[in-house]
């Protein structure tokens, strides 16, 4: 009955820990303060042009959001993502919120 029970435990910890880069980012983008919408269209593109490195810098802006403030402009966020001064990141993030936030 043990071995029953351990299998889908095993898979549901596994599962757990195999969220995408991209899932991750969209998460961290819509912790930090920007739109469901527009979180999910600039992970999407930023995912395939930035390291893992990166998008883990960009995912911990979420720290930083303000607790009350509803949504962030994006102005406010490329203020922060200037602050990673890491130019890489700023020109794909930069170019994917001017795509997302108008297309």
């Amino acid at each position: 009955m043990k071995k029953l029970l351990l299998g889908p435990v095993l898979v549901a910890l596994t599962l757990t820990g195999c969220a995408t880069p991209e899932t991750r980012l969209r998460t961290g983008l819509v912790d930090a303060g920007l739109s469901q919408r527009v979180a999910g269209c600039m992970a999407e593109r930023m995912v395939d042009r930035l390291s893992l490195v990166q998008l883990r810098r960009i995912g911990s802006l979420a720290s930083l959001k303000d607790k009350n403030a509803s949504d962030l402009s994006l102005n406010q966020f490329l203020h922060k993502v200037r602050a990673l001064k890491d130019a890489e990141i700023l020109a794909v993030t930069t170019s994917s919120a001017a795509v997302c936030a108008f297309g």
